[in-house]
Parts: structure tokens; sequence; C-alpha cells
């Protein structure tokens, strides 16, 4: 039933921000802010400065609030590729497989839909991984009071323009290599196995990040602005702004966090997401 995967969703995306929210924290600091040398740097200096609690800055909120942004991502596409295809997940799990084109299709609307409901969210938990010594916000209630004060309702979507510039496409990319590497480590006409699995989901989260991290970079500068760092009047702005002082390399920080920590997490949140699906709506025999 089509609801199934919103709940398969919505587990295994809680399950896989757990494990990678102390990596995220550093990779929201290393692109929004200029005060590190690199990923140790920042590692000791929030260590130091903040303890073990630093590392998981602003993860109540995400994780309370990523079942329904996973939910809406996974049960989006499901849905999206039975329409495109006309057949149902157990029948392409059987045999007859979507094409490429399709599940690129199915993946992009999927990121487009969860733009919607993903933007406040992930601005509310840059703006508290991003403090450092100062303590603007209390927590995520009370930043989202602030930012609806200070910068109205239009303010819990800043940055929403570089997200979807960001998400769209990369979320066609995310399904499209999950589907070719599950397949490939598959034996025809058998259900896909564990390792299968984990190495495809890993492999996706790893692809879709090197092509994700240069919008990343500038959807975090930019919900950052409003928080007392560099204002920026847009994404074009930013864009010119962080490449004449900071050069090309600018848009690659944290492409090397991201890597380690995008395939961990997307083999678990996969892994979950098929083992839930299983126990929800078995296959046919």
């Amino acid at each position: 039933m089509p609801f199934l995967e919103f709940i398969a969703g919505s587990v295994s995306g809680a399950v896989g921000l757990a494990v990678g929210h102390p990596m995220d924290t550093v990779k929201v600091r290393l692109q929004a802010q200029s005060a590190y040398k690199g990923i140790f740097h920042c590692v000791a200096k929030t260590y130091s400065n903040e303890g073990l609690r630093g590392f998981f800055k602003g993860m109540a909120f995400p994780v309370l609030t990523t079942g329904i942004t996973n939910s809406v991502v996974f049960g989006s596409y499901s849905n999206a590729l039975d329409y495109l295809t006309q057949s149902k997940r157990n029948d392409r799990n059987q045999g007859k497989p979507a094409s490429a084109a399709h599940v690129f299709a199915a993946g992009c609307f999927s990121g487009l839909v969860q733009v919607f409901i993903c933007a406040p969210i992930d601005l509310v938990k840059v703006r508290l991984q991003g403090q450092a010594t100062t303590q603007r916000y209390r927590g995520p209630i009370h930043c989202v009071a602030v930012i609806l004060k200070e910068e109205g309702l239009r303010g819990l979507f800043r940055g929403g323009l570089a997200l979807a510039l960001r998400d769209v496409p990369c979320y066609g990319l995310y399904f499209l290599p999950y589907e070719i590497t599950r397949k490939a480590l598959t034996e025809s006409g058998k259900e896909p196995g564990t390792f299968a699995i984990l190495m495809a989901g890993g492999v996706a989260g790893v692809m879709t990040w090197a092509f994700a991290t240069p919008m990343d970079v500038v959807k975090a500068r930019l919900q950052m602005s409003g928080a007392g760092g560099r204002e920026y009047r847009g994404v074009l702005h930013c864009m010119r702004v962080s490449f004449r002082e900071e050069g090309v390399r600018v848009f690659f920080k944290g492409l090397l966090l991201n890597s380690l920590r995008a395939f961990p997490v997307n083999a678990i949140t996969f892994l979950s997401y098929e083992s839930l699906m299983r126990i929800l709506c078995p296959p046919t025999r």
C-alpha cells in the first residue's frame, strides 16, 4: 500500500540521521565559517570549547522531524515510480526493473516535494549547529521563534532556492546509482541481500554528495547569513563573493567529510528502509 513507503522512510531516516549527525555538525561549521583550517582542527576546537555535546548540537529537532522529511522522500519516490512504470514494488524486485529515466525522474520529483518541508527544518538545524562560542539560540523552538520575530515567515525559507537547486537533481542521482548497484549485486530473479543493499546505499550516498557539495556550501552560507554570519543577496551573489575571496576550492569544503559520512549513513538508511518494507509489505510468492 502507498502509505507503507512513508512509514518505512520515516523510521529509516531517523536511524541514518542519528549515525551521521556528529560529522554533519563538523561539515556545517567548515562550510559556513572560515575559522577552521580543516576537519581535524574543527573537531579539536569543537571538542575543546564545547565537549562531546558540541557535536550533537541541533540533533533533537531533525531527529524528531527527519521522519517527516524522509517519509516524504521515500514515499514520493516509490509512488512516483509506481505511476511512471505502471507497476508495483514487488514486480520491480522480481525481474521487471524500472528504466534509468524513470528512476531519475521519480527521484527528482521526491527531491522537489521534500524541499517545501525540509527547508525550515534544515535552516534551524544549520543555525543550531553553527553556534560555537555564542549561544544565540537556546534550542529549536527558540530558534524558530527568533527567526519568525526578526525575519518573518519568509526567514524560515532562507536558502530554500539553494536547497532546491541541490536536492532536485541530486535526489534523481541518489536513487539511480542505488538501483543500478543493487541490481548488479543481486542474482537475477532473487531478492537483494543485505550486502547488496548496504553497498548500493553507500555508493548512492557518496555519489550524490560529490555532486551536491558545491550547492550545499552555498546553502549553508545563505542560512547562516541571518544569524550573525556574512550577508548575501542571493545564490549568485553568495557564489561570486565566495569564489572571489576563497577560490574554487571553497565549493568543495566538507566534500571529504560528506563522503566519509555518506557511506555508512545511507547504507544504514536504505537497509532499514528495505528491511521494514519486507516486514510491512512481504513479497508475493
